[in-house]
């Protein structure tokens, strides 16, 4: 099974609750740090970092002595990576989504490839839980390829839970994509409301099965809960505010260490999760815990 944890704006919490359902389910999950760009999933697990790997992507190479200048790869190209200007072709690598079109389009095939690094993945365990972050290049662009590249660390065997990048952008949808649930994790304000609105009209265009979890629920008003009942969002827990659990983010600790009886409403959470997709006849990819 496959549970993205994911928020319409950063700082409404949800790395910390990423991370204590992972550390409550135990030894049958896995952690996957998505947020490539600010990983921090780090700082609450302490993970021992094992392995770590350079992820390139492919990007175009032209053999000037073979181009004639004749426009089909800068055609096909949606990003301007590789554009025609007067009788040269220009090259732009930090542009380049690696798609090869350029180089299947070539008549003359003058466009080989080459490789350029955008971040690396880090694999290793917290405790006997499995766990993947990536970190993007400082200045690189584009963190979908990396993360697509976390997500092939994905373990079938155990319950994933990914860590989204905050908003909805391009590396939101690109963890999102393919999971069998998202947690979408906000706070009962006006900021949270509107960007929990964004981001679900965006998720919901995958066809991911969505639910919401409350995090400091005893501040701002009732919009939110009103906003999850009238679209039919679930939501699977309601977390007030706690100084335990700010003070334990402070210095690095689990919220389930923090206030050790939250733990049983993150198996909860779990325990709705699996239900849902139960009902909705989904096959699911892990045996139960």
């Amino acid at each position: 099974m496959i549970i993205s944890v994911a928020s319409g704006k950063g700082g409404v919490g949800k790395t910390i609750i990423a991370t204590s359902l992972v550390a409550a389910l135990g030894d049958g999950s896995q952690l996957l740090d998505c947020d490539v760009e600010e990983p921090n999933c780090h700082l609450l697990v302490k993970p021992q970092i094992l392995t770590s790997e350079i992820i390139n992507i492919p990007v175009p190479l032209v053999d000037e002595e073979k181009c004639t200048v004749c426009g089909k790869c800068g055609e096909i190209c949606r990003f301007s990576a590789i554009v025609q200007i007067g009788k040269s072709v220009l090259t732009f690598p930090e542009m380049c989504h690696g798609c090869g079109g350029c180089m299947l389009i070539c008549p003359e095939k003058a466009i080989t490839e080459t490789e350029r690094e955008i971040g690396v993945v880090e694999t290793g365990f917290f405790g006997s839980i499995e766990f993947v972050q990536g970190r993007i290049r400082i200045g690189e662009a584009m963190a979908p390829p990396l993360i697509r590249a976390v997500k092939r660390k994905i373990n079938p065997n155990k319950i994933a839970v990914l860590d989204a990048p905050p908003g909805s952008s391009c590396p939101v949808v690109t963890t999102v994509l393919g999971s069998d649930y998202t947690i979408m994790v906000t706070e009962p304000t006006p900021f949270g409301l509107n960007d929990l609105r964004i981001a679900v009209e965006a998720i919901g265009n995958l066809g991911v099965r969505m639910g919401v979890v409350l995090n400091r629920s005893d501040i701002g008003d009732n919009a939110v809960r009103e906003y999850c009942e009238s679209n039919n969002l679930p939501i699977l827990a309601e977390i007030p505010h706690d100084r335990r659990i700010a003070e334990g983010y402070a210095v690095g600790a689990l919220l389930i260490e923090s206030a050790p009886e939250y733990r049983q409403t993150f198996l909860n959470i779990f325990s709705q999760i699996r239900q849902s997709l139960e009902n909705e006849g989904k096959e699911l990819r892990t045996g139960t815990l």
